[in-house]
């Protein structure tokens, strides 16, 4: 004996049916690329809003020197992406597929891509007017789309569990 139709979903999904989506819909490649889009996005966002807060100054970020000389954002992105490099010659298949290792190389890439200016020009022209906002704005677009592309098979499960993508 019913009692009427069923109860829709709730319209915001639980952690548990996102997790559910995310095993299900993914499989290890496209984990990977969508931690690799996840930490590329985040760390290129959270290092444009430090570094643009470091330079109007009043903040508790600061550049790191050491004797003097400033050590750039690039420099650690450079240890990542290497670490991440090492890990895919010599690492175990469970550590190359780990969530943890995308993500790295994401951070990673986008501390590079991020001072991309200094490593073309040699000279440190991160706050050049020329094309500073373009570059910040294509970027970050780009950051954007890959990481929407990636988890779109998420998003898409979701919308139907909820009878939207009928």
């Amino acid at each position: 004996m019913s009692d009427g139709p069923p109860t829709p979903p709730p319209a915001v999904p639980r952690p548990a049916e996102v997790r559910r989506a995310y095993r299900e819909e993914l499989g290890l490649r496209e984990r990977a690329a969508l931690w690799s889009w996840l930490g590329f996005t985040v760390t290129f966002g959270a290092v444009r809003a430090i570094t643009y807060s470091i330079r109007r100054g009043g903040t508790r970020f600061h550049d790191i020197t050491v004797g003097g000389i400033h050590f750039h954002h690039y420099l650690w992105g450079i240890g990542m992406v290497s670490a991440v490099g090492a890990i895919g010659v010599v690492g175990r298949d469970p550590h190359r597929r780990h969530p943890l290792t995308g993500l790295t190389y994401g951070a990673g890439l986008a501390l590079i891509v991020d001072e991309f200016a200094l490593l073309l020009d040699l000279r440190d022209v991160y706050w050049a007017r020329q094309g500073r906002v373009s570059v910040d704005l294509g970027v970050g677009m780009v950051a954007l789309g890959g990481t929407g592309l990636s988890i779109r098979p998420i998003l898409s499960r979701l919308a139907r569990d909820r009878g939207l993508g009928r």
